[in-house]
């Protein structure tokens, strides 16, 4: 079972010294150097304003997922959630309810999605992975039965607008509610006993069953977890784009996997590092705009991102197995 003592760091600045996530942090620095050179707009105020914007949604979902993924789980769903919940908001705003009560009812779709997942996995006996897949494409699945693939236009009340849009002293209000969650998933994940449940699941189920964990709620939980966070990403991209757009996350799932197994939490469990997923979604979204910056083909902007995936895992692996 993880060492519970290892899950409260002593500070933040110990924790983001542990975790075997160095790589990480030298590669996102070398990157940002080797696109300084290739893409000379890159370090533009106003490019690395969109790079931050750009990950936020990513980075929103992945701060859950790093609690899946800690807990040796996983959810294909959050793309989907995101777009259900965005067309709920929308749609709410469109038909004139308040701001604050719309948000709720996007953000109550993503627990509920969250709720279901957990309860499929936990009290039926559904593998996470046929779980989540299953709710992803019914809930894609009604988002383009209900849109019919148009667009939900017209979500551009001044307060909704404001969300997305805003800025604080230069800074985009996104990015400051994505650090906000940061804070709050950190305080949860490493000085919480949720948080010690969490890691201590992941690193030997049957051990923290036995010990009195209560496995299925904490699952449970955790599922709602994310699923609130998609939820929330969704909102602050509707928010954004003023729309809710049918196709939107898809392939979500495939950048939040990659931001939390870059960062340094390992897909087996039992260990989880919230700075290695942050700075693994802004390395996706600089990834991303650095191949839009040196006008590479948008196809091959998917077999990028699963080289990355491959690599980190790979990664992942050989670590494990040089500890051991």
């Amino acid at each position: 079972m993880a060492d519970i003592a290892a899950t409260r760091p002593r500070s933040p600045l110990t924790l983001a010294r542990s975790g075997g996530n160095a790589g990480v942090y030298l590669a996102f620095v070398v990157l940002l150097v080797a696109l300084g050179f290739a893409a000379p707009r890159f370090f533009t105020f106003g490019n690395l304003t969109d790079v931050l914007r750009q990950a936020v949604p990513i980075a929103v979902i992945a701060f859950g997922a790093t609690f899946v993924i800690g807990m040796r789980g996983i959810d294909l769903s959050v793309g989907s959630t995101l777009a259900l919940s965005g067309l709920v908001t929308a749609n709410l705003i469109v038909l004139g309810y308040p701001v604050p009560l719309a948000c709720a009812g996007g953000i109550a779709v993503g627990a509920v999605i969250g709720l279901v997942n957990g309860i499929l996995i936990t009290k039926v006996g559904i593998t996470d992975f046929i779980a989540t897949m299953a709710i992803m494409v019914i809930s894609r699945g009604i988002v383009m039965v209900y849109t019919q693939g148009i667009p939900i236009v017209g979500a551009s009340d001044p307060a909704f607008r404001m969300i997305g849009q805003s800025y604080v002293g230069g800074v985009p209000v996104p990015v400051i509610l994505t650090a906000i969650v940061f804070a709050i998933a950190f305080y949860l994940l490493y000085y919480t006993r949720f948080g010690r449940f969490v890691l201590s699941i992941g690193s030997n189920p049957d051990a923290a069953r036995l010990v009195g964990i209560p496995t299925d709620k904490i699952k449970i939980a955790v599922y709602v977890l994310v699923g609130v966070l998609s939820a929330f990403a969704g909102v602050l991209l509707t928010s954004r784009l003023e729309a809710a757009m049918p196709e939107a996350g898809q392939g979500y799932e495939l950048d939040v996997i990659a931001a939390v197994v870059i960062g340094g939490t390992g897909l087996s469990g039992g260990r989880a590092t919230l700075f290695g997923t942050a700075v693994g979604a802004v390395l996706m979204a600089v990834v991303r705009n650095g191949l839009n910056l040196l006008n590479v083909n948008t196809f091959w902007h998917q077999v990028v991102i699963g080289t990355i995936i491959l690599i980190a895992v790979a990664a992942d692996r050989f670590s494990r197995r040089q500890k051991a």
